[in-house]
């Protein structure tokens, strides 16, 4: 096994999750650069902890985690025949493990339909930036190499370092059905949520996860039931936890008061970027006042007045988020004149933002993909998985009073939204 996984890591750090986590000094200097520490002031699951008290980790605990498991997962596979890895290579992918939310967004997934540039891209544009570039250099690591591994868009460097023939491998790693984002994400989101479904056999899995230079890793047949586990565990997680209904309120609300906010031209979306939770309300405050900003910081939600299993031939048109702005409106106006009173918050569609279930796994003993294996989870499994998940709400002002008659005649007037947009 390469020496330099051990040698060198004596910064610990005391984790709630894994206990103790050992960093590099060079590493530690990382974690306690500016850009990181932001990372300490954006929660992890933005507003579920309105529902679940518990959860108030942070970004920057479970981005500690990812490096931590990231090590782990690079020692195991040393540890099996993975002789590419090189010190360059690997010190790259660990400051891409901690590194991989500096771009992200606060207050959870509040931004990702409005128009702006990915959490990815940002990542890799501060990677590059100062001071990140020289303390990535400082670790023996390629920031290049580290940027070009959460960033896809970018290249891996392409000087004869490690980038040029490791970067697909370390990418695999990082974004993959048994990566460690996901590995600390689900156990560490039970966790404080106070919830089972998410725990994991991390120890048994990175010990069976063979090395393949293309795919990143495989497994055999005994680490199928782990698989399993951990996509039905998200499954649970989006069911329960992050797309509970009142966490769907909290961020439709957040996300409307933004698209109105960049649509008016009072906030310029550069300005988006670099927030943490209280700046985002403290900018949303000072430049338009928005009462659904106030509200949804407030713990005022909106109510659910409708719920609607989605149909792809029904409600797809409903995916543009500015499309979706017009329906809304559309739809109040129609209420309105039916006499149902909607509260005075107006209404709110929610479609939660597209998820999959990575399930690209190599089972190596069966020579076939984990889809085509004897596992139960095929891929029209999966996909009822997701179907299930998708929910149309409608939510209304916190003063809405919901009954069986109001939701039905919601349900039927947001059903004929096709054929407005067709007209």
């Amino acid at each position: 096994m390469q020496a330099f996984l051990t040698e060198g890591f004596s910064c610990p750090v005391r984790d709630a999750l894994w206990g103790h986590v050992y960093l590099t000094p060079e590493l530690s200097a990382l974690a306690e650069s500016a850009p990181f520490m932001r990372l300490h002031r954006i929660l992890q699951l933005g507003p579920v902890h309105r529902l679940y008290p518990g959860a108030t980790h942070t970004r920057a605990s479970h981005s500690i985690g990812v490096c931590h498991l990231g090590r782990r997962l690079l020692q195991s596979l040393a540890g099996r025949g993975a002789d590419w890895i090189s010190r360059e290579g690997a010190m790259s992918f660990l400051c891409a493990c901690l590194l991989h939310d500096l771009g992200h967004f606060p207050y959870t997934h509040s931004l990702k339909e409005l128009p702006l540039r990915s959490h990815e891209s940002l990542t890799g544009e501060i990677i590059m930036s100062e001071p990140m570039k020289s303390l990535i250099a400082k670790c023996g690591a390629s920031p290049e190499l580290a940027a070009a591994i959460v960033d896809e868009s970018r290249a891996g460097g392409g000087d004869g370092g490690a980038g040029d023939g490791e970067l697909l491998f370390y990418r695999k790693l990082l974004s993959g059905c048994l990566d460690p984002d996901k590995l600390d994400y689900l156990n560490r989101d039970a966790r404080f949520c106070g919830v089972p479904y998410g725990i994991q056999d991390v120890d048994f899995v990175l010990s069976g996860l063979a090395p393949s230079r293309e795919r990143g890793a495989d497994i055999d047949s005994r680490l199928i039931p782990n698989v399993e586990a951990i996509l039905f565990a998200k499954y649970l997680m989006y069911r329960t936890v992050y797309w509970h209904r009142q966490v769907r309120a909290c961020t439709a609300m957040i996300k409307k008061a933004l698209l109105e906010a960049l649509e008016s031209g009072s906030v310029a979306g550069e300005e988006l970027y670099g927030l943490d939770d209280q700046s985002l309300f403290a900018l949303l405050r000072e430049k338009t006042g928005s009462a659904l900003a106030q509200a949804a910081w407030s713990g005022r939600l909106h109510a659910a007045a409708a719920e609607i299993p989605y149909s792809e031939a029904g409600h797809a048109c409903l995916r543009d988020i500015k499309k979706r702005s017009l329906f809304e409106k559309r739809l109040a106006d129609e209420a309105r004149a039916k006499g149902l009173e909607i509260g005075s918050g107006g209404l709110i569609i929610d479609l939660p933002e597209p998820v999959s279930f990575e399930a690209g796994l190599f089972v190596r003993d069966e020579g076939r993909p984990f889809s085509e294996s004897t596992s139960a989870f095929k891929a029209e499994t999966l996909g009822s998985f997701v179907r299930t998940l998708y929910t149309v709400r409608i939510f209304a002002g916190a003063d809405f009073r919901r009954n069986a008659v109001t939701s039905e005649q919601l349900c039927v007037i947001l059903n004929g939204a096709g054929n407005w947009l067709r007209a």
